[in-house]
């Protein structure tokens, strides 16, 4: 291994793995799933040098264990409970599950087959890895820090000065961050934002676990697409048009009112809509939008709760899809008088330099060895082995929606 461990903590992963992982662990422990690596970009390619280090440093990650200091800290976010924090005391990821290769454009071909329980944890700290890996090991990395700094630091100006107003934000973006060292101090400013009560927008956490531990701050973040497509398309009895409800109602099952912003568009907003009636819309806090024109999908959702009977001024509205402060800015200002309105930004914040960033992604595709997809608010998001289950999928919702 040429670079040091990207991935030193098993807290360094998303929150909603740990939710998704509880109710997984209680409700879905024989699911197996199936999820694979995809590098978007065209022009990227992975030498045999850094193929080779990915896969020594998921090898590194598999070594970890949870140490009793992190799991008193997961055991104290209040939704979490005794039997899932025991599990985790003897969980450690299994490299036997991973098969990494260079069978692939890009150089690089990922995946991951397992229990869901298993394979769920391993999504963010093998892009995190893949990330790091790249980018030191293509560019000079001491210049892109230091242009990653003068960013950040021009990004925080603007929203000290007032220049940009986003009310409550978190940091959304481990799984395509520039680095380790970079995500950290990135946190680490942010956490600062509100010292001395000035700033009007407000840094609330951060959805690395490991960070939000390291500087007291929120841990943010509730479900995936994955859930609702591995609850509602794992089973073969179920419809997909119908994931939604399959989804919601297994997380009611395991949090009630906590833990509550349910994911919108993993079969499209129109048919959340369907399943989105007066019971989920109450118990679920809020909603988070992550493809689409977030204008059209906010006067959407605000539409809907009014249809219902619910003021959309106790609901919160989560912004999360490719953002940056300008924008978040203008979301913000069309809709802060009429919702509560927040933002999870990623990349923008964890890997802002002077080069391109990677779009990569790991996704499920397979759940108890049948085909999974979502179809969201944005055409070609879609990722599956298997065009057919697609058009399948499309046309079972096409049905939901031309019927009550």
């Amino acid at each position: 291994m040429r670079l040091r461990p990207v991935i030193t903590s098993l807290l360094e992963t998303d929150l909603y793995k740990f939710s998704m992982g509880q109710a997984i662990y209680h409700q879905f422990s024989d699911y197996k799933t199936t999820w694979t690596f995809k590098c978007r970009n065209k022009d990227v390619y992975f030498t045999k040098e850094m193929l080779e280090e990915i896969k020594e440093q998921i090898k590194s990650y598999c070594q970890l264990s949870f140490t009793e200091d992190e799991l008193e800290y997961i055991k104290g976010i209040k939704w979490m409970k005794e039997s899932y924090i025991d599990f985790l005391r003897l969980w450690k990821p299994r490299f036997e599950d991973f098969t990494i290769s260079d069978d692939s454009e890009c150089g690089l071909s990922i995946e991951a087959y397992g229990t869901w329980l298993n394979t769920s944890m391993y999504e963010i700290p093998t892009l995190a890895i893949v990330n790091e890996v790249y980018f030191r090991m293509k560019y000079d990395y001491g210049e892109l820090l230091e242009s990653f700094e003068e960013r950040l630091d021009e990004k925080i100006n603007k929203l000290k000065n007032g220049d940009i107003f986003i009310s409550t934000f978190s940091e959304f973006g481990l799984r395509r961050r520039l680095s380790a060292e970079a995500q950290d101090m990135a946190v680490r400013k942010l956490s600062h934002l509100n010292d001395d009560n000035k700033c009007t927008s407000k840094f609330i956490g951060t959805s690395n676990v490991y960070l939000a531990k390291k500087y007291n701050v929120v841990p943010v973040g509730t479900m995936a697409h994955e859930w609702i497509m591995c609850v509602g398309q794992g089973n073969h009895k179920h419809n997909p048009a119908y994931s939604n409800w399959y989804a919601l109602d297994a997380w009611v099952k395991e949090y009630g009112i906590l833990n509550g912003t349910a994911l919108t568009d993993t079969i499209t907003t129109d048919c959340f809509f369907k399943d989105f009636q007066l019971t989920f819309a109450t118990l679920f806090s809020g909603v988070r939008q992550d493809s689409g024109d977030p204008m059209e999908w906010g006067e959407k959702m605000i539409n809907h709760y009014n249809n219902l009977g619910i003021n959309p001024k106790d609901k919160t509205l989560l912004f999360s899809d490719a953002l940056d402060f300008e924008r978040a800015d203008k979301i913000c200002k069309r809709f802060m008088d009429r919702t509560k309105v927040a933002f999870g930004i990623g990349t923008y914040i964890s890997n802002d330099t002077c080069v391109d960033t990677l779009n990569v992604v790991m996704k499920v595709t397979e759940c108890n060895n049948q085909d999974v997809a979502k179809i969201s608010d944005t055409t070609g998001k879609e990722m599956c082995k298997n065009p057919a289950y697609v058009e399948y999928l499309q046309r079972c919702i096409d049905w939901r929606l031309k019927h009550k």
